[in-house]
């Protein structure tokens, strides 16, 4: 058994397609069309791009009950997922400078330091180093 596709619930599959790409630099790898104006749009890192793959799930639009929990992890700050980063302090910076809005700023943990910005889409994000 392995890992192949992750989703992450978005409101507007245009606007997070844009945001995971060009601020966050993943690379669109399937964008199928589905029922109504709904896609089957997955992205992968470019430094892994046989790697597991994020599809980017309009579920909130058509599922309430998953609307309600991206909701309610957004008000209470918990991140949806975590990225992992060489460096959070140079992503963070990059980040800054391409708009990207920071709840939590580089903050060092046990052995990590992580960072958490709004995706745009109805979600935190974390990113993580290993120190």
């Amino acid at each position: 058994m392995k890992v192949t596709i992750i989703s992450i619930p978005v409101r507007d599959q245009e606007i997070a397609l844009e945001f995971y790409t060009k601020k966050l630099g993943f690379i669109k790898k399937k964008d199928t069309p589905l029922d109504g104006e709904n896609r089957w749009i997955t992205l992968v890192s470019k430094d892994a791009q046989d790697g597991p793959e994020l599809l980017l799930e309009p579920a909130p639009n058509h599922f309430e009950p998953s609307k309600v929990y991206q909701d309610a992890l957004m008000e209470a700050g918990i991140p949806w997922t975590q990225f992992d980063v060489d460096s959070v302090d140079d992503e963070y910076k990059r980040l800054l400078d391409l708009g990207v809005e920071f709840s939590i700023k580089p903050s060092i943990f046990s052995t990590v330091k992580y960072a958490v910005f709004n995706d745009t889409c109805g979600n935190n994000i974390q990113i993580v180093e290993n120190l």
